[in-house]
């Protein structure tokens, strides 16, 4: 068991963590003579490291889950999500979520296939709320940010705000309040292209250079944003503002990140500082959570394809199950950490 943990931790630290990245900037702006100063010494510190290591787990990530995506192109996944029923359904909407586009923006055309095509809207609500939250991508640089712990319980968690809010969408049989023009689109099945390995790996090239030019912006502002908070902010602002025991800070952070649009590689940097500072573990992710799932310019494209009644019920679920995440996460987070 000792050997095990030793290689958890190499590979969480070293691997996932870059912490001899860390180390060599930091060697480097000493030897620049910024290495003692708050600003801009400790600044360029955590904004070089951040930008290079999430730049480098981005491309990574996203080619080997492009690659995996390619095998699940929309037709087949209709098909898989389509021989299940009930909780199973939703489970199942839920984990293909987690293999699809990093951003809220990007999964809401997807959804919009899978409601014209006549699934379940449960299973649908289910994908597009997990599409965004936890794809495969945030478990691992959750991991290397806060660790396995935290990354796996953020996961589980969001899997059961996807999971139940779809139920709770399917049980409201709210499908008139769908556009028409999705309801009554002919569906059209076409033949899944065979794809050979070559095809697979020049796919997932492709996307690692469209992905990483859409969220770099993100990425920049957001790890901006985090040194900013890490070395400008005292940590008894954050504290009294965003601390455990703020019984508003939870409710706070999930109304602050609607405005926002980011992916979970432009707010980890941000939730990395403000857990630092002694935010609450909870406040900090139903920030993130607010963030990539609710974020406002994708309500206004969801607006697009459904009606006002139905956008507020998804709305107040997602803003309800991540409030409730959130104080489960500041009362018992800390045997996580």
């Amino acid at each position: 068991m000792g050997a095990i943990k030793t290689g958890w931790d190499f590979f969480q630290d070293q691997i996932l963590g870059m912490h001899w990245l860390k180390d060599l900037i930091g060697n480097l702006l000493v030897k620049a003579g910024m290495g003692e100063s708050r600003f801009p010494g400790e600044f360029l510190h955590f904004f070089i490291y951040d930008v290079i290591k999430i730049f480098v787990l981005l491309a990574v990530l996203i080619f080997l889950i492009s690659y995996i995506q390619s095998y699940f192109p929309p037709e087949r996944s209709k098909k898989i999500m389509g021989r299940f029923h009930g909780i199973w359904a939703n489970i199942i909407g839920a984990l293909l979520g987690t293999v699809t586009p990093f951003c809220s923006c990007s999964s809401i055309p997807i959804f919009m296939g899978f409601t014209s095509a006549g699934l379940p809207l449960g299973v649908t609500f289910s994908f597009l709320i997990s599409s965004p939250m936890v794809d495969l991508g945030s478990l691992v640089l959750l991991m290397s940010v806060f660790g396995g712990k935290i990354a796996f319980a953020y996961v589980i968690v969001g899997l059961i705000v996807a999971v139940v809010g779809g139920t709770l969408i399917e049980k409201l049989h709210m499908e008139d309040q769908v556009e028409e023009f999705i309801r009554q689109a002919q569906n059209v099945e076409i033949e899944s292209q065979k794809l050979t390995v070559g095809d697979r790996m020049n796919y997932a090239k492709n996307q690692v250079v469209s992905t990483v030019k859409k969220v770099a912006p993100y990425i920049f502002v957001g790890v901006a944003i985090g040194a900013a908070i890490h070395n400008l902010i005292p940590e008894h602002i954050v504290r009294s503002i965003l601390g455990e025991q703020k019984w508003y800070a939870v409710p706070l952070a999930t109304v602050v990140g609607v405005p926002m649009y980011a992916d979970i590689f432009g707010t980890i940097p941000v939730a990395e500082s403000l857990l630092a500072k002694g935010a609450g573990l909870g406040t900090i992710l139903a920030f993130m959570m607010s963030v990539t799932t609710i974020s406002f310019p994708s309500l206004v494209m969801l607006s697009k394809a459904i009606k006002k009644k139905l956008l507020g019920t998804f709305i107040g679920i997602v803003c309800v199950g991540i409030i409730i995440v959130g104080y489960l996460f500041n009362i018992f987070g800390y045997m996580l950490l």
